[in-house]
């Protein structure tokens, strides 16, 4: 297995971004919604950069030592493109959350995964 240090930063990210769409995909089936419109539509709730990076705000307080720097490995990558419906700093925040989730998938840790998607997004609709 690759020393997650040596692992491009960028594909870290990718494969989080994957990971967190997976997150949000099994929650919304779980939580009955049942028409790809309807998963869809509300997906982007999740999945927009605007989103990911409030949900960063209520995990910061909670991430680890090493959480946060791969977070801060992310949020730090030099972007060349924003979308047009993100601000550059909403941008990099959405960027560090992906490369933490991808981190975390890489090295195994599944329950830490579930902890801080039901943190980042789910106990503000409890």
């Amino acid at each position: 297995m690759m020393d997650l240090r040596e692992m491009s930063t960028p594909a870290l990210a990718y494969l989080g971004d994957c990971v967190l769409e997976l997150c949000v995909r099994e929650y919304l089936v779980e939580s009955g919604f049942s028409t790809s419109r309807n998963l869809n539509r509300e997906a982007l709730n999740y999945v927009r950069a605007s989103a990911q990076a409030e949900a960063m705000k209520r995990l910061f307080p909670i991430l680890t030592e090493e959480e946060e720097a791969f977070f801060k490995r992310g949020r730090n990558i030099g972007h060349t493109n924003v979308p047009k419906n993100a601000t550059v700093s909403e941008y990099r925040t959405a960027t560090g959350m992906e490369v933490l989730f991808g981190y975390l998938h890489v090295s195994g840790q599944k329950e830490r995964i579930d902890e801080l998607f039901r943190a980042a997004y789910l106990q503000t609709e409890e």
